[in-house]
Parts: structure tokens; C-alpha cells; sequence
């Protein structure tokens, strides 16, 4: 049987009780107009002609020739407004909160490309913005703050803790308590409270749903992979979910980051532990006290110590395989597609990038790997030229 907001065992509802009435009205709320003609209307214009969906399903020819093996596509979501797959969710969950008649939208983002994407959809949509960012982030993402204030949000700087995502998290669904009847909070991945995990799924499986289209279109048949980064895991359950019930081998990549103690990783999936982490049971980093541990990825977007309940039923039930993949190497992936294709990826997907680049040359030449490239990396310049520094490359 299946229970409500619930993957398995994993998922559910842990809050204070002050949100579980905000929580039961967005669900009522949702179930209402995921199925309103003139709302899905609405969304689809505002992600074809505002967001420029269809993104391509582009044939990285050079990489497949370099690494000699299956044949790479990449899933073009860096090619967004905005530059990343945010922009999905972020309109979904607009539009959703203006139906329901909150003006103001409160939302937490570790990259920046959640709060950019944020504040893009309450700007088109006219709502007020307030975006939660770790300061540590801040000071990683300084471009993408500046984006954010001259869409007219609020950018507030968290100095509490780690002051990274779990951080920013922590501070809105604290503003959300206080302000819970005229606030909605706009949560950035699959994480978190039931129905959240299911509404940013539904919003992202555009993109599974376009790839599988698109392949078919130009191979004739689905692909026999599909890697995508993992961090809360919005972009990946977006890909996977169209094809689960598909014979397509499914891959998530974690941030194994620059070593395998707690501080040193942020992959929940395969070093974390069973528990309770922002209203939802999952994975999570934490240590032999239950106490959630620290983090770290040169990537800020999948600097976080949990996971999407969903992901955590797809490790348990083996339908998707999950990894992780080090700074280095998601470093050098960003290099080799920079100099091969011409694009520069955000860091988040240059760790699945990097796994992919592994995993093509093992694979028959007639084999198809299928990557979501699911942020830009202009967003990331610094980080890789002071690698790049440091290793003497260039």
C-alpha cells in the first residue's frame, strides 16, 4: 500500500506543527491545479517563451570521438534563462503561490541559480522575493548575488553554522513559521516536507520527458544511460523519472568532494546514513549522534548533507545506481568539454560529466550515454581558474 508522501519508508512530514496547516493547503492547493487546463496553459507559455523550452539533446561529437566508446549526448538545461534547470521549478512554484494568493515568496539557494531563477519567476509573475544564501555561498557566488538584487529580491546572508545551503534552508523555513499566512516558501529540489518533493519533481520531469522524445528523434530508440549530478536532486529525478519504467540504466553522481571523512564529501547517497534531515526521512551526512555533519564540494550546489526521499527509494529498491565523483575530477570534466565542445558546465553537472567520461570508453561504439548538462559555468570562472592556477595548466 502506498501511504501518502511517501517513497517506501523514506519521505514524510516532520515540522513543527505551526507548518502543517501551510503544508496541507499547498498540497490541497497543488492537487487542484496540477490538473487546471489554464494553469498547465499558463506554465507551458511561460516555459516555452520565457524560459525557451524545448532545450536540445545535442550529439557531443568531438567528446565521443575523444573517449572512443558509446556515443555522448548532452541535455541542453544550461541553455535556460537563468543558465541552469531552476527555472522550471521556480515558475511551477510561482505561479502556484499566486494562484493561492501569496505575494510574497521566501526561498533558500546554495549555488545562486535557485535564487537567480527565484527571483526571475517573482519578477515576471509580480511577487515580492526574499532569498536565503549561506554566507560562505555568498562570498563563492558573488555574480549570482548581484543577478539577484537587480531582479529586485532581497538577498539575506546566513552566518550561522556551516553557512552553506543546510544553513539558508534552516533560516527560511524559519521565516516561513513566523509569516507562514502570507509567505510561500519556495523550496529549490526535491527535499524537504511532503508535497514538496513531489511538486519539484513533477515541475522537472519536463526535461525527462523532452529527452525522451528527443532521442528517440535522433537514435530511434531511449538511451541505454542517463547520468545526472546529484544533490538534493532535482535535476537528476527530472531526467530519471520519464524513464523508470523504461530498460534505461539510470546514474546518479554525488560530490565526493576532497575526501571520505565527514567535512570532506557531500555524497548522502554513499556515505551518508538513515535519518531525518528538513521534514523528510532520508540519507543524510551525520555522525554516530545523529548530529548532521558538515560538508563540502567545489561545487555549491551540491553542497548539501541530504538527499530527495525519492532518490533514497531508487538507492534502496536498485533501480538507479548513485556514485561519487571528486573535486579533481569534476574539475578536469569542466576542462575536457570546455576545450572539446566549446561549453563551459556549471560544477554540478561536471561531476556527472566526469563520471560519464569514464564510464563512455567501457561502453560499444552503438551504445548511447545521455548527460544532463543542467547548469552553466560561467557562474564558476573563479573557482576553476584558481584550480587551474594551482596546478600550473591553463
Amino acid at each position: 500500500m502506498k501511504v501518502r508522501g511517501r517513497f517506501g519508508r523514506f519521505g514524510g512530514r516532520y515540522v513543527p506543527e505551526t507548518l502543517v496547516e501551510a503544508l496541507d493547503e499547498l498540497e490541497r492547493s497543488y492537487e487542484e491545479l496540477r490538473d487546471d487546463s489554464s494553469f498547465r496553459s499558463e506554465l507551458e507559455r511561460l516555459l516555452r517563451d520565457y524560459a525557451g523550452r524545448p532545450t536540445p539533446l545535442y550529439f557531443a561529437s568531438n567528446l565521443t570521438k575523444l573517449l572512443g566508446g558509446a556515443k555522448v549526448y548532452l541535455k541542453r538545461e544550461d541553455l535556460l534563462h537563468g543558465g541552469a534547470h531552476k527555472i522550471n521549478n521556480a515558475l511551477g512554484q510561482a505561479l502556484l503561490a499566486r494562484r493561492m494568493g501569496k505575494r510574497r515568496v521566501i526561498a533558500e539557494t546554495g549555488a545562486g541559480q535557485h535564487g537567480v531563477a527565484t527571483a526571475m519567476a517573482c519578477a515576471v509573475l509580480g511577487l515580492k522575493c526574499t532569498v536565503y544564501m549561506g554566507e560562505l555561498d555568498v562570498e563563492r557566488q558573488s555574480a549570482n548575488v548581484k543577478r539577484m538584487r537587480l531582479l529586485g529580491a532581497e538577498v539575506v546572508p546566513v552566518r550561522s553554522g556551516t553557512r552553506t545551503l543546510k544553513d539558508a534552508i534552516n533560516e527560511a523555513i524559519r521565516d516561513w513559521v513566523t509569516n507562514v499566512e502570507t509567505t510561500y516558501y519556495l523550496l529549490g529540489s526535491c527535499v524537504g516536507p511532503h508535497p514538496y518533493p513531489t511538486i519539484v519533481r513533477d515541475f522537472q520531469s519536463v526535461i525527462g520527458r523532452e529527452c525522451r522524445c528527443q532521442a528517440l528523434e535522433a537514435e530511434g530508440r531511449l538511451p541505454d544511460w542517463v547520468v545526472a549530478c546529484v544533490g538534493g536532486g532535482s535535476n537528476a529525478i527530472g531526467i530519471f523519472h520519464p524513464f523508470l519504467e523504461d530498460p534505461v540504466k539510470l546514474v546518479g553522481v554525488e560530490a565526493g568532494g576532497r575526501g571520505e571523512g565527514i567535512g570532506e564529501h557531500a555524497a548522502s547517497l554513499c556515505r551518508g546514513t538513515e535519518g531525518v534531515l528538513h521534514g523528510a526521512y532520508t540519507y543524510v551526512i551525520q555522525d554516530e549522534d545523529g548530529q548532521v555533519g558538515e560538508t563540502w564540494s567545489v561545487a555549491p550546489g551540491l553542497d548539501y548533507p541530504g538527499v530527495g526521499p525519492e532518490h533514497a527509494y531508487l538507492k534502496e529498491t536498485g533501480r538507479v545506481e548513485y556514485v561519487a565523483v571528486d573535486d579533481a575530477s569534476a574539475l578536469r570534466a569542466y576542462l575536457t568539454l570546455a576545450r572539446t565542445e566549446g561549453i563551459l558546465p556549471a560544477l554540478e553537472p561536471a561531476h556527472a560529466l566526469a563520471h560519464a567520461i569514464e564510464l563512455a570508453p567501457t561502453l560499444p561504439k552503438d551504445e548511447v550515454v545521455v548527460v544532463n548538462l543542467s547548469g552553466r559555468g560561467d557562474k564558476d570562472l573563479d573557482t576553476v581558474l584558481r584550480w587551474l592556477e594551482l596546478e600550473g595548466a591553463g
